[in-house]
This record gives structure tokens, sequence and C-alpha cells, in this order.
């Protein structure tokens, strides 16, 4: 990026490794809501609803940065666009967070029961959730449009994993009316996972978005 005056480049980099830390911390969420539901860790479900606050803070903080960088700098073009999806992945980011958070809080609901089905796919779904994030926030450091498009084409694999749990435990449910309570609380679980997924093809198309100048809609 150019240097539109002294300081703006360092203040750019100091943004991009706001977001970064943000992002590595809502990562560690998601795995850490799935491992606690996993594990039946009201702790470790405590711990995901508790950064929560810290995620809420540091998107607050990105936001102001950006608010003041365009406000002092007046950044044009690449600038101009890097700042401003400064602000969307935060966003992004912040909704990831409140997805862990309803995970966390689906674990202490169902900490007292036996599950109806191992957890099989939706530990894969947020793995794949989480690799999906991370390879986003490193599209978002390289500045890379062929990993961002990848990031967005992952998507199609969570949406396949949530069909398939859907129609397991709509089978179960059918076949016995007492586990729709809780069946229901692990399609929400597969929901909130998808959601995230969603939020990760977000990043993919603003990284685009940033190197290109066209922002596509690559979440179906």
């Amino acid at each position: 990026m150019a240097t539109m005056r002294p300081g703006f480049d360092r203040e750019l980099e100091e943004l991009q490794q706001d977001i970064l830390k943000m992002g590595s911390m809502v990562e560690q969420q998601i795995y850490n809501a799935v491992e606690s539901l996993v594990k039946k860790d009201e702790k470790l479900a405590q711990k995901v609803i508790e950064d929560d606050d810290i995620v809420d803070n540091m998107e607050y903080m990105i936001e102001d940065k950006c608010v003041k960088l365009i406000a002092r700098q007046h950044p044009l073009a690449k600038d101009l666009r890097f700042v401003f999806t400064g602000v969307k992945i935060a966003t992004d980011l912040e909704r990831m967070s409140d997805n862990a958070v309803d995970i966390a809080r689906t674990t202490i609901r169902l900490l007292n029961q036996q599950y109806i089905k191992p957890l099989i796919d939706i530990p894969k779904m947020a793995q794949l959730t989480c690799e999906m994030v991370k390879n986003a926030l490193d599209a978002y450091i390289n500045q890379d449009v062929v990993a961002a498009q990848k990031v967005c084409d992952a998507d199609d694999e969570i949406d396949g994993l949530y069909s398939r749990i859907f129609r397991e435990l709509l089978v179960i449910m059918m076949e016995d009316p007492n586990t729709i309570l809780q069946a229901t609380q692990l399609l929400f679980v597969g929901r909130y996972l998808e959601r995230i997924a969603d939020h990760a093809t977000n990043l993919g198309e603003w990284i685009i978005y940033v190197v290109t100048g066209e922002k596509k809609e690559l979440n179906d």
C-alpha cells in the first residue's frame, strides 16, 4: 500500500494485527465451544461465554480505529477499502463469537443428558469451520484472492455435513419422540456452525473486495 502520510502504513499494520488477534480468539472460541459439548465440560463452556465480552470490546476498538483513520487520513482507493472492510470483518468475527456462545449454552443445557447419538459430524463441522476462519485470516494477511476464494468454496462441505446431521436427527426423532428436545438442540448446534461458515465466507468476499475492488456474492 502506498504511504499517504507519515505513520499511515504503521496504523494500517496495527489495524491488521488487531483483526488477527480478534480472529484468533474467535477461532479458539469455536473450538472450545464444540469441545465443551463433546466432553460435557461446563467450565470450558463458561469460558466461551465469558470471552464474548472480550471479543465485543475488540470489535468496538477496531471500529473506533477505522473511523478515526478515515477521519484523519482520508484514504483513497485500496487504502480506503482496507480500512472500510476492517469494520465489516470485525462484525463478522463478532457474530461468529455469538454463535460459539450459543453452542456453549447448549452444552450447559445438555450437561445431564446422555447423547442420543455419538457426536461425529458436529466435531467435523467445527474443525472445518475453524480451518475456514484460519485460512480466511491468512488470506487477509497475504491479500490472497485465490486463498480467499478457496475459503468460500469450502462452505459447500459444511452445508453437506449439516444436511447429513439434519437427516440423521430427523430419523431419530421420528423413531422416538422422546428424543425431540435434545435432537432439536443438536440441530441448532449444526445450524450455528453453518452460520459461522457463512461468516467465514463473508471474510473471503471482503478480502477479494479489498484486493480487486469488486464485491462478489459467493455465499449462496
